[in-house]
């Protein structure tokens, strides 16, 4: 974490120096008129927007909420390893890590053979693999994941925070100006003036406002689904048992009672339980049948026989039916017409999908994960607006796939076991597919197609390990300038940048006329570099692309006063040296990032990356038109 760059100042770093002339807020002061992008809803999606936003005060944010304030308790909990890799870009990983259950292992348990009416754990699986991810996977209160990005956009220049008891009620677009054409109609849902309407004029307007988004219905979205006609109960308890792996993620199959799925919580304590309830009619919804939360333990206690759960304290339930659905754009543009969108759906507005995979809260903050940089790049001038077109594709294919895994998942934890599985001559169906899903409920299956901001895999081979479309993946690495032992990926931020990771060749020790020292000479100073090209006049020479170097020797090896001048550059409003920019392999056996990534040895490569973390291309490190062609792509 790097502060004073523009003068010291006291206090907590994570609050940054208040932008001048942002708005006023308050119940009496008045809603803005016109904003640059406007936020349905206050779920993981739209926050994740808005965090992002906010620390960008020249872009006028409004992130809407029909709820008088953030939520308490309940909803999603569950965060892959993907995620977590995501918020260390937002600066609250570490305290994350700290307040939450970690998931290590994953038990299984099913019917035992010698008494049908009784459970056995039949096996055990790691629910992370090694080097998968330098982060864990956890589980988190979704109101204390709320207020994390809340205390972000609160501490950001723009100061941004919700403006609650206000929902979406319809909008249009008007295709002839390019002036805020969006007008969105809101209405008063606070009780201070009950049913009271206002319109606010957007340039852009993200629906992060549930499965019954009205920005969805507005640009003529619909859900297209399924249901499995299954009812389940989940809560969260406190409770006694004997039942031994409360404190473990476990997938438990009874032989006629249904399944349950038990996620401990964080504070030790807590645990959630996804209890199986009753099959339901096609034509019926699981409200119907008025089931509550006694119902729920009854069933619970039926399917861990012989173990019980004596309840002390039902924090949170809720009774829902497995379904899946997906709209068929995530934009306002329709099938065939070219234009740019103007409106998107993000989240529960445009997928939905069982709660039990864990996959919802994530894949809801990766879509505004990725439509965030792309908004501000196109807000702030540096591309054209057709970036946005992007997201609806990239984005879309993603949550096909979302559904279809969910769906089968579903299934299959709700199909009876068999005889086979029952007597240990086969391996549970259910075991096979987790262990099947483990990267795509770590969040680290996406991959995205090539195109303008995915390059062909012509140079993959010098970086096997990271692949093109796929999210950059950290390994351990020392910095030189302190001998500090760090992940590679924890230098990025979640500041809409690029990142440039040159990796040296075994020999090069950036000596003048070495292959890091052109290359860096060339991005600082030649007309076609894309640093040149796309960083405006008094614009630090980092504001837009951020270039780091990696060496194969160790730190006392490597002299910092070799290192040319783009990696020790002069920024900020005092022209203060960064001294971040050049890292080392780790001599201290927490892994090689050359051999633990792929990275070519002999000639080395340079890796870029997308504000969002992804695999963008992979170059030599002489390989300068083609890199000033990919910028070219994307940046004025």
């Amino acid at each position: 974490m790097q502060y004073y760059k523009n003068g010291f100042r006291g206090g907590n770093p994570d609050v940054k120096q208040a932008a001048p002339n942002r708005r006023n807020r308050g119940i009496n002061e008045p809603l803005p008129e016109k904003v640059d992008v406007l936020i349905a809803g206050t779920g993981p999606a739209g926050l994740c927007l808005a965090a992002q936003l906010s620390q960008f005060p020249e872009i006028d944010t409004m992130i809407l909420e029909r709820m008088p304030c953030n939520i308490i308790k309940g909803k999603a909990d569950g965060i892959n390893t993907r995620t977590m890799e995501m918020f260390q870009a937002f600066g609250f990983a570490d305290k994350v890590k700290r307040e939450t259950y970690w998931v290590n292992q994953t038990a299984f348990w099913m019917p035992d053979p010698a008494n049908a009416e009784h459970i056995k754990r039949v096996g055990r699986v790691q629910d992370v693999a090694d080097d998968s991810s330098e982060m864990p996977h956890i589980l988190i209160n979704q109101a204390r994941l709320h207020e994390l990005f809340l205390e972000v956009m609160k501490n950001s220049p723009s100061r941004l925070e919700p403006d609650y008891g206000w929902e979406v009620v319809g909008l249009t677009i008007d295709h002839t100006t390019d002036d805020h054409p969006v007008t969105v109609t809101i209405k008063d849902s606070s009780g201070v003036n009950w049913g009271a309407t206002r319109t606010v004029r957007a340039n852009y307007v993200v629906g992060c406002d549930g499965a019954h988004s009205m920005v969805r219905k507005s640009i003529g979205g619909v859900l297209h689904g399924d249901a499995a006609h299954q009812a389940w109960g989940v809560m969260d308890i406190l409770a006694n048992t004997d039942f031994p792996d409360v404190r473990q993620k476990c997938l438990i199959s009874s032989a006629n009672e249904g399944n349950v799925l038990i996620l401990p919580r964080e504070g030790g304590y807590v645990f959630r339980m996804y209890v199986e309830l009753d099959k339901l009619r096609p034509d019926e919804k699981a409200a119907s049948r008025k089931l509550t939360q006694d119902d729920m333990i009854a069933a619970a206690n039926r399917i861990i026989r012989p173990y019980s759960l004596d309840v002390k304290e039902v924090v949170w339930w809720s009774i829902y039916d497995i379904g899946h659905s997906i709209t068929d754009k995530f934009d306002d543009v329709p099938e065939g017409e070219n234009r740019n969108p103007r409106v998107f759906t993000a989240g529960d507005a445009c997928h939905t999908h069982s709660p039990k995979a864990g996959q919802g809260m994530n894949v809801s903050m990766q879509d505004t994960f990725n439509l965030g940089w792309k908004l501000v790049h196109v807000l702030q001038g540096r591309s054209d607006a057709s970036l946005l077109r992007s997201y609806s594709k990239e984005r879309l294919t993603e949550a096909k796939r979302l559904v279809e895994t969910d769906h089968e998942w579903a299934r299959i934890m709700s199909a009876p076991t068999t005889q086979a599985e029952r007597d240990g001559t086969e391996e549970p169906r259910i075991i096979r597919q987790f262990k099947a899903n483990l990267e795509f409920t770590g969040g680290t299956a996406v991959k995205y197609d090539q195109s303008t901001l995915f390059a062909p895999g012509t140079h993959q081979a010098l970086a096997k390990g990271e692949e093109i479309g796929r999210r950059f993946h950290s390994a351990p690495v020392v910095r030189l300038s302190d001998a500090k032992q760090m992940q590679l990926g924890h230098a990025a931020e979640a500041d809409a940048r690029w990142r440039i990771y040159a990796f040296a060749g075994k020999t090069d020790t950036s000596s003048p006329g070495s292959a890091i020292h052109k290359l860096a000479d060339w991005l600082e100073t030649d007309p076609k570099s894309p640093i040149v090209k796309h960083t405006r006049q008094a614009e630090d020479v980092d504001a837009v692309i951020d270039v780091r170097a990696v060496f194969q020797q160790t730190f006392e090896q490597l002299a910092y006063e070799d290192m040319p001048s783009l990696l020790k550059p002069k920024t900020g409003k005092l022209g203060l040296q960064d001294y971040e920019k050049v890292f080392c392999v780790d001599h201290k056996g927490a892994g090689d990032i050359f051999d633990m990534r792929g990275i070519n040895r002999g000639t080395g490569c340079m890796i870029v990356v997308r504000p969002d973390q992804y695999v963008a291309n992979v170059l030599p490190l002489d390989g300068f038109d083609a890199l000033s062609e990919f910028f070219a792509g994307v940046l004025k």
